[in-house]
């Protein structure tokens, strides 16, 4: 992703955020639906090899912060999942255990999915507002713990909203009725990778 103009991956912000693309010239203004499914990859410096135990980085800190900084906080918070995805050694590449089949995957998901739909009529990324406090159900341990950890991370209040509707889904995905503390803590695994950068 850094590998873009600045400008356009700012220009991600709205779509990310709405669903819509607003087109305005002259004395016309038009929208497009734009809801889709943004994957990005970026390394964690430019050489690629901080935090690598295989081989060292010669990037400076000033070179890492510089790169890092490509992606905006705004961008970076409309982002719902942030995973490491550390280099692996080409034996254990090879030597990998067969994971679980994709059928099943789906089928959880979709039950997962389900869940969303029959309590709220629509899927827990489309929660917006007092939607987020009615259906999330935060257990009062979670709420507790994600409003402490939320503060010694700095998260805006964006980045708690997101981490709330994926803590929601991780519920669902482990037939849970109410958001606990174990969920919340997943979910904000998923967003410290970019943000303790």
């Amino acid at each position: 992703m850094p590998e873009f103009p600045r400008a356009a991956l700012e220009a991600l912000r709205e779509p990310l955020e709405s669903g819509l693309i607003t087109i305005s010239r002259a004395a016309r203004r038009a929208e497009f639906p734009a809801r889709f499914q943004l994957i990005g990859a970026m390394n964690p410096c430019p050489c690629g090899y901080l935090g690598s135990t295989q081989r060292a980085c010669r990037c400076t800190p000033d070179q890492v912060a510089r790169y890092q900084s490509k992606l905006s906080g705004p961008l970076v918070d409309r982002i719902d999942l942030h995973v490491e995805v550390p280099a692996l050694p080409a034996g254990d590449l090879l030597q990998a255990s067969t994971g679980e089949s994709t059928a099943d995957i789906r089928a959880r998901c979709s039950a997962a999915r389900e869940r969303a739909m029959v309590r709220q009529g629509k899927s827990n990324h489309a929660l917006q507002g007092q939607e987020i406090d009615q259906h999330v159900l935060l257990d009062e341990a979670a709420a507790k713990f994600l409003n402490i950890a939320a503060a010694r991370l700095g998260w805006s209040a964006r980045s708690t909203h997101r981490a709330l509707k994926v803590a929601r889904t991780i519920a669902d995905l482990a037939g849970a009725s109410t958001t606990q503390v174990t969920h919340v803590a997943e979910a904000m695994q998923y967003r410290r990778a970019l943000q303790a950068t």
